[in-house]
């Protein structure tokens, strides 16, 4: 996969992605696909929904090859889990 150089800082990348994810995308899918990842263009608004990453952006890339993509798993906080067991 070629990595394409952003476009955006990091700052306007995240807040693009989370408002296009909130305003646009999640009415639309969240319902019935929590824990699922969603793959989006903030440049197109196109988005791909997956069970991971590589593959939300991978069908994502195939339509939108110079997709600025900003991912998002439904229903959390954040894309991946670091560490082991759960926070209290």
């Amino acid at each position: 996969m070629k990595v394409q150089p952003l476009r955006y800082s990091k700052e306007e990348f995240a807040r693009l992605g989370n408002e296009i994810y909130e305003s646009q995308v999640r009415p639309q899918i969240e319902q019935g696909n929590h824990g699922k990842i969603v793959a989006i263009d903030i440049d197109s608004l196109a988005f791909e929904l997956a069970e991971d990453t590589m593959t939300a952006s991978d069908r994502l890339l195939e339509r939108y090859p110079d997709a600025q993509i900003w991912c998002v798993r439904i229903g959390h906080k954040g894309v991946h889990r670091f560490g082991v067991g759960r926070l209290l």
